[in-house]
């Protein structure tokens, strides 16, 4: 499992998920501080650095949702001070289901009725624990199959088909 993490801040909270990612032996790509980024999503290769800079929301919360868009991460995790900007930046990539989460039982809902792959998290009201227990929800939860979520699953693509804008990955 690979997960792509981006925010446009460090703290606390980044700290914890990251040493629960790492504990859970998962691969983890970084975006934002303090990894290094390019101004504008695509315009450096993966692998290829660039000195380490400040970033924006939208910027960090774009290559985490091109990452899962295209298969390059399984599932990411966005975050900014509300988390609200970055749910919405990573919204804006065709194929991203990004849900913000204040608790561990919205986590489980999201993944499980809404087939959620991007999880979006508030650097301002999340704690570290909490976030532990949102990430543990999230990882522990597998979306529904049954014919009902199917079929919401496939209207949320049909609105997205119709009126999304947003890049393919």
């Amino acid at each position: 499992m690979k997960v792509a993490l981006g925010s446009d801040g460090k703290g606390p909270l980044i700290d914890a998920l990251l040493e629960e990612l790492k504990a859970r032996a998962i691969d983890v790509r970084v975006f934002g501080p303090p990894a290094a980024l390019p101004a504008e999503p695509g315009q450096v290769e993966p692998g290829q650095a660039e000195p380490a800079q400040d970033v924006d929301w939208p910027l960090t919360s774009a290559h985490v949702a091109r990452a899962v868009a295209a298969g390059d991460a399984t599932w990411g995790i966005v975050c900014c001070w509300t988390g609200t900007g970055a749910s919405i930046a990573a919204n804006k990539v065709r194929g991203v289901r990004a849900a913000l989460c204040g608790d561990a039982e919205t986590a489980k809902g999201a993944r499980l009725w809404n087939d959620a792959n991007v999880l979006a998290l508030s650097l301002r009201a999340t704690t570290p624990a909490v976030g532990k227990e949102i990430l543990a929800a999230w990882l522990e939860t597998q979306p529904a199959r049954d014919e009902w979520n199917t079929r919401q699953l496939e209207r949320v693509a049909a609105l997205e088909s119709a009126f999304g804008t947003g890049p393919t990955g």
